[in-house]
């Protein structure tokens, strides 16, 4: 009897490991029919995107009088969302932990004003360019020591450390003081706890637009005009792509433009 069990379970066994062999494929994959998906697949099977913006970059992506999170980048998101087919789900994070909060998978893509550098995307993978805009200088409206970026050297200056805008204000000499965005930076300059800011032209004029009467000025324009994108981990082709045709679909039909009128009044695209 001992013998006859044995036999019964070697062959039940055998049967086991005959029907899982035959799940797997010659290249060790599972060919069954929970193979892993990508990540677009993913998130339409979600029926959302998760996008990280910081929420306090006016006007790109700031929180309005009501506390509803809006600006020009959260509605490139939301309309490129609608495209896909999903809804945008928007996770706020200080600038300098936007990055690690992609690398931890904390979000899908970025959308905030990335700018296309050669070091980023060496690990990260943009989108086509949807936005160009120029760095400006800028100090207190009764400070007539600095008037061009020369001028910052040795001076203390407000910067999202990992930006690029903290790149341009470090190689003229500046000392940078750590800000989590650019309203902080405004607050340190008008407060006198820092000489000057070097920031995004658009968020100045935009600035000035709201507060008129801001105490800072802008003295100087850098010469190198910057493109944004939305950020991607590498890896992700296919979101992508269909984020590229959606930005594409959106020039195409007007809808950009429409949204760069809303908060620019012109085409902010080149």
């Amino acid at each position: 009897m001992k013998k006859k069990g044995l036999f019964l379970s070697i062959a039940l066994a055998l049967i086991v490991a005959v029907g899982a062999a035959g799940c797997i494929s010659k290249t060790g994959q599972n060919t069954g029919s929970t193979s892993s998906k990508n990540l677009l697949e993913q998130i339409k099977s979600e029926g959302k995107i998760r996008i990280g913006t910081e929420g306090t970059y006016a006007p790109f992506t700031y929180h309005d009088s009501t506390g509803n999170l809006t600006g020009f980048d959260v509605d490139i998101a939301n309309e490129i969302a609608k495209r896909i087919g999903v809804k945008a789900e928007f996770v706020e994070t200080k600038w300098d932990g936007m990055f690690a909060g992609l690398d931890a998978k904390r979000f899908d893509a970025v959308v905030n004003e990335v700018t296309i550098k050669d070091d980023r995307k060496e690990k990260y993978d943009f989108s086509t360019p949807y936005i160009t805009s120029r760095a400006v200088l800028i100090v207190r409206q009764d400070n007539n020591s600095i008037k061009s970026f020369e001028d910052l050297k040795g001076k203390k200056s407000a910067q999202s450390l990992t930006s690029n805008l903290a790149d341009i204000a470090k190689n003229y000499g500046a000392e940078l003081v750590q800000v989590d965005g650019f309203n902080q930076a405004i607050d340190l300059l008008s407060s006198k706890r820092v000489d000057a800011t070097v920031n995004d032209s658009l968020s100045y004029l935009d600035l000035k637009k709201q507060k008129p009467d801001a105490p800072v000025k802008s003295v100087a324009d850098y010469d190198n005009a910057s493109q944004s994108a939305v950020l991607f981990n590498k890896g992700n082709k296919e979101l992508v792509d269909a984020v590229n045709k959606a930005l594409k679909d959106m020039t195409s039909d007007g809808t950009y433009l429409k949204i760069s009128n809303k908060w620019f009044g012109t085409d902010v695209s080149k």
